[in-house]
């Protein structure tokens, strides 16, 4: 997730001092999507970090979380990082819907409202064409990612199953709960009704306070907040968040992740069989989830990790959906040892 400030500084534990690689694009034509329609002028954004070796057998695939763009998630990686650029050839992608990549606000073709509703499916069948299209890689060390890259790493471990060797879904989902889809349905409801927002094809850009307060109150535990903030420091607070980097992303962009995530199900094809989608399932994984997490539920990731008897990562600490940046001396060394052995 992109992140206020004070969350920001949790997350940055792992990050690199260097700036961040320089923002590449493919441009892939026509995105068909899921629905049957497509994407015109469909193109991706995207960072790499590291090189690429000889077999081209040591990349790794991150796409990003919700609202996140691959400059800050390049950070995360380094030798103290999830992976190090040193060994490994690191692929930073921008999924669709973040403002960088296609999406409803850069879309000349489909701009707004026109753009084709997609789904976590779509964003990854989009990275795939990257990979195998413009950079001529047939397959990846590992897929990994953080929060929505988390659940693109469970679709992408079910869609393509023979094209990683190794996965590692952060904090992710493999179907969301009840209790994540009343998350999302609230942020949409909130800027589907804000004043300004006229169906989507707003003049004046609508305010995203209220999403991104309901946003921010579901990255901690309540105990974690009460502790950091104090109620004579909240006004600082508050305006910390209004003030964030996540006010500069557009409403209907916003929308269109949500909607994604709302969406995804990677069981669906399996005539929805946990144990029938575990089987087909070729890499070896490493589940990592926050059992404190109010944003993204843990309980569909662990139970995909027993049905797959997968290496888990349980991670206990009162941060919870930031629980990777709170723990980050235990996640980092966890993840680099289960990709580098």
């Amino acid at each position: 997730m992109r992140l206020a400030p004070a969350a920001a500084v949790v997350f940055s534990v792992l990050a690199r001092a260097q700036p961040a690689p320089p923002l590449q694009f493919a441009d892939l034509g026509d995105c068909k999507l899921e629905s049957g329609e497509a994407i015109h002028g469909c193109r991706l954004g995207y960072r790499t970090l590291g090189k690429l070796n000889a077999d081209k057998s040591n990349a790794i695939l991150a796409p990003t979380w919700f609202t996140g763009s691959s400059e800050e998630l390049a950070g995360q990686f380094g030798a103290n990082g999830l992976a190090d650029p040193a060994r490994y050839f690191i692929v930073v992608v921008d999924a669709l819907g973040n403002g960088v990549s296609s999406s409803p606000s850069n879309s000349a073709a489909q701009p707004r409202t026109k753009f084709p509703r997609f789904t976590i499916g779509d964003m990854v069948h989009a990275e795939y064409r990257l990979v195998t299209e413009k950079l001529g890689i047939s397959h990846l060390h590992a897929v990994m990612g953080i929060s929505m890259g988390g659940m693109q790493t469970f679709q992408w471990m079910a869609a393509y199953p023979d094209f990683m060797s190794k996965a590692v879904p952060i904090v992710g989902s493999p179907r969301l709960t009840s209790y994540d889809l009343l998350l999302w349905r609230s942020e949409a409801s909130a800027i589907e009704e804000s004043k300004d927002w006229d169906g989507g094809n707003y003049r004046v850009k609508p305010k995203l306070d209220t999403v991104i307060e309901i946003h921010t109150l579901a990255l901690t535990t309540p105990s974690y907040r009460v502790r950091e903030t104090a109620p004579a420091a909240f006004p600082a607070f508050l305006a910390g968040i209004d003030n964030a980097g996540l006010s500069r992303m557009d409403a209907n962009d916003w929308l269109s992740q949500l909607e994604a995530m709302m969406s995804l199900d990677i069981y669906k094809p399996f005539g929805e069989s946990i144990e029938t989608a575990a089987a087909a399932v070729k890499a070896k994984v490493l589940v990592v989830a926050s059992m404190r997490d109010h944003m993204v539920n843990p309980t569909p990731a662990i139970e995909f990790a027993g049905a797959l008897h997968a290496e888990t990562l349980a991670l206990h600490g009162d941060c919870g959906h930031l629980a990777t940046g709170c723990e980050s001396n235990v996640v980092g060394p966890k993840v680099r040892a289960f990709l580098d052995r």
